[in-house]
């Protein structure tokens, strides 16, 4: 069954503003190479919205044993969620300006560590600005601490040892870029190439151009067409784009596993087989 609480529209989200029950915004702006976010924040985004930095608050420090961007140590991230604002009974938002390709990160991490209500807003700040909706620059503004508790363990993942043996028993999806998958590039990790046994699902392609995601038929075809049948695993090069990948699964109604460590966690690991083409 498809998954209807994964996206918030920006009208409905205007809405929840406009009726005084804003929800927790989360500003994830964020890309590979890109250490701007927080400035692109302060030119302008969401009123009420918190500026995340995903290096320093949605990963503990990259290590070559775990990958560029580990999963973090809980009561951190316990701390920088009331920091943001969450208590229990919060409804959480998170977006960025690229399709929620980082916001994704805070959304499947937050589900990961327990908070029942998260979103992505479906299309992030353009489709914001698209609707005519107002946006705010500067530092942000003051606002009221959170007591989320959060413990671990609310999605599933997979370990690298668990990687290396999922496409024996169900399908692993490598959601990085073809050019990545077939090795005939590779900018940031050791190796070029992919998992053996993994089938390439580039995250854009569970977008339209507008940069929201598309219908539930559309994408549970998208899926099928991959021979997603029954066990999925995503993995990616850190651990970002997969958790686009598995919310796109989820609205399919598609349960899928994450591997944190990812491409750069198993390309660092001279002992793992790396398969290209």
């Amino acid at each position: 069954m498809a998954d209807h609480n994964v996206l918030i529209s920006s009208t409905e989200l205007a809405e929840r503003v406009d009726g005084g029950r804003p929800p927790i915004l989360l500003d994830v702006r964020w890309a590979l190479g890109d250490r701007h976010g927080r400035e692109n924040y302060r030119e302008g985004h969401i009123p009420g919205a918190v500026f995340v930095d995903l290096d320093a608050e949605l990963a503990d420090p990259p290590s070559l044993e775990l990958g560029r961007h580990p999963l973090p140590d809980i009561e951190r991230l316990q701390e920088e969620a009331r920091g943001w604002g969450i208590s229990e009974d919060s409804t959480v938002v998170a977006y960025d300006a690229t399709g929620s390709m980082a916001a994704a990160r805070a959304w499947w991490l937050l589900k990961w560590a327990g908070v029942p209500d998260v979103r992505l807003l479906d299309g992030g700040l353009p489709a914001w600005i698209a609707g005519g909706h107002a946006v705010a620059a500067g530092p942000g503004a003051e606002h009221r601490r959170g007591t989320i508790t959060l413990t671990v363990g609310h999605m599933p993942t997979v370990g690298i040892d668990e990687a290396a043996e999922f496409p024996s028993h169900g399908v692993l999806l490598d959601a990085r870029t073809a050019e990545r998958y077939l090795g005939s590039e590779e900018p940031v990790d050791s190796r070029a190439g992919h998992i053996p046994g993994a089938i390439n699902a580039p995250t854009a392609g569970n977008l339209r151009e507008d940069g929201t995601f598309r219908p539930v038929d559309q994408l549970a075809a998208r899926f099928a067409e991959l021979g997603v049948t029954g066990d999925v695993a995503v993995y990616c090069g850190s651990g970002v784009s997969a958790a686009h990948e598995i919310a796109a699964l989820a609205i399919a109604g598609i349960e899928a596993s994450l591997f944190p460590g990812s491409w750069s966690q198993w390309s660092g690991d001279t002992r793992r087989v790396v398969a290209t083409g």
